[in-house]
């Protein structure tokens, strides 16, 4: 699943490309439409297909931006701002292209879901190849009130803060420590991958309570958390399967991770080991991580 590294890239591409456009078509996909049909929420949300279409018809995108893990495309119509929020789920991915012939991957073409059509002619094209993402059209982050819940990003001043306090409430205490960083109330954007990154540069067990972990070695996880974060900003994210950006290019973080999808620890060559956490598998190495 794409985590805040690679949706920072998504966002640093297609802002310059979709800013002072506006949206002259929208075509979603027959699977969407039959779904929703049935009733089931796959990808647009809150809406109904044809709402979504008629109300982003004539929509000006005025710009493009990130929190946490979401996608947000700011818009402008007959003077009124609204919010389209995009989430990526595990392997949804927006390309710019003349035509969905321009998808280099066939996995991608094959899993057109939201074509918007520019003023210009170029189309701005949402794939998901299993649907788990989503689309809202809201007016403000207020009208959707899990976004107004998701932790500061982790890069400004009060995150670290907010992520001991958080860390050491009742909801928490007992917890994983990989089950509290990846929660998206406590820090923002820190999914499994980068989890584990930081998890095994502190050599710490995945499964030890936070309640376990004291306050100056919650600071230093949270610093390490951020510097990789921003380092996998700055090698374009993992493309571990399925992350692409808005060219179809794969980033380059993938090279990098010490601990995540290890067989052996790159530390000590022994034989990692895993177990569930907050359903996601966590890898870690029995004689480093303690």
């Amino acid at each position: 699943m794409p985590e805040l590294p690679e949706v920072e890239g998504v966002v640093r591409a297609l802002a310059p490309i979709a800013m002072g456009r506006t949206i002259c078509a929208v075509t979603v996909s027959d699977t969407v439409i039959q779904s929703k049909q049935l009733g089931k929420e796959t990808i647009v949300k809150g809406i109904t297909t044809e709402d979504l279409a008629s109300d982003l018809v004539g929509m000006s995108i005025t710009n493009v931006t990130r929190r946490s893990k979401y996608i947000y495309f700011h818009l402008l119509k007959n003077g009124q701002t609204c919010l389209l929020v995009s989430h990526l789920g595990m392997t949804g991915a927006w390309f710019t292209v003349g035509s969905v012939d321009d998808i280099v991957e066939l996995k991608f073409r094959k899993h057109v879901h939201i074509i918007l059509t520019m003023d210009d002619g170029e189309l701005l094209v949402y794939s998901d190849i299993r649907r788990f993402g989503e689309l809202r059209l809201i007016g403000c982050e207020a009208d959707h009130p899990p976004l107004l819940k998701m932790a500061p990003e982790p890069f400004v001043d009060g995150a670290c803060q907010h992520f001991l306090e958080m860390a050491a409430t009742p909801k928490y205490a007992r917890k994983a420590i990989k089950e509290v960083i990846m929660d998206g109330q406590v820090i923002s954007g820190c999914g499994n991958i980068y989890a584990t990154e930081a998890l095994f540069k502190m050599h710490m067990h995945p499964a030890r309570t936070a309640e376990r972990v004291s306050i100056a070695r919650k600071k230093e996880l949270f610093q390490v958390i951020v510097d990789i974060l921003q380092e996998s900003i700055d090698a374009g994210g993992s493309s571990i399967s399925d992350y692409r950006n808005i060219d179809g290019q794969a980033g380059t973080m993938q090279d990098r991770l010490k601990m995540y999808g290890r067989k052996a620890c790159s530390a000590c060559g022994t034989e990692t080991a895993s177990l569930k956490i907050a359903g996601r598998t966590s890898v870690y190495c029995p004689s480093c991580q303690k």
